[in-house]
């Protein structure tokens, strides 16, 4: 536990931390978008103790920006630096894959069949994007190396704004794309080849890097 703090202010921390992250993934706070301590502490009825120690959660997930004599802000990315992101996400998520799939269970690969099936059906954005990341954090929640699911998880929380704006620029052709990738993972999985399963999915996160280097205006204000 941080010093100063005890278990009630723990759990509090963990509260205004929740409540941010849903803010901040969901689009509520923007890129750049500064955050003000003293309104989060007001807003939830907290003091600044645990909007502090939350802030920090949230820096160590990718999501949040802490400048000194300055404040908060959420993350932002340019181009270059998504690119960049996206360039480690084709080499680490394959590895991730690759671990976790000998301990993925039957409930797993259930899950995973229901998650796209609805994904299938689905016509909202935000729906999609709550779902893609079910799917594919479920894809590697088998992999033991805490290093490596930290880093993803990070790569994912950085990267979601971009995504948003990205899947709002599919057209239905695009979205078949993604549903055909999709299941190339998936039924790679079941059959238990990693081969197939890290080539599918590196070629799934490089085709959405190559769509956002095609929409610049993504990244601008």
């Amino acid at each position: 536990m941080p010093p100063g703090l005890d278990g009630q202010s723990s759990v509090a921390s963990q509260r205004v931390a929740d409540t941010l992250r849903k803010q901040i993934l969901s689009g509520d706070l923007a890129p750049g978008a500064r955050i003000m301590q003293e309104d989060v502490a007001a807003s939830l009825g907290s003091s600044r103790l645990p909007v502090r120690e939350a802030l920090r959660i949230l820096e160590a997930e990718g999501l949040v920006v802490l400048k000194p004599n300055s404040g908060a802000w959420v993350s932002k990315l340019d181009l270059v630096e998504c690119q960049a992101i996206y360039k480690l996400r084709e080499r680490v998520e394959p590895l991730a894959l690759s671990e976790s799939m000998p301990n993925l269970t039957s409930d797993d690969m259930a899950r995973l069949d229901e998650i796209q099936h609805e994904i299938e059906t689905n016509h909202d954005v935000d729906r999609f994007l709550s779902l893609d990341r079910e799917l594919h954090l479920i894809t590697y929640s088998g992999c033991r190396i805490d290093q490596l699911l930290t880093m993803v998880r990070r790569f994912w929380n950085t990267t979601q704004h971009y995504r948003r704006a990205y899947a709002n620029l599919v057209d239905p052709t695009g979205y078949e794309l993604v549903n055909f990738e999709h299941r190339l993972i998936i039924e790679a999985i079941k059959r238990g080849d990693p081969t197939d399963a890290e080539r599918f999915l590196a070629g799934h996160i490089r085709r959405t890097r190559l769509a956002l280097s095609r929409h610049p205006e993504v990244f601008t204000d």
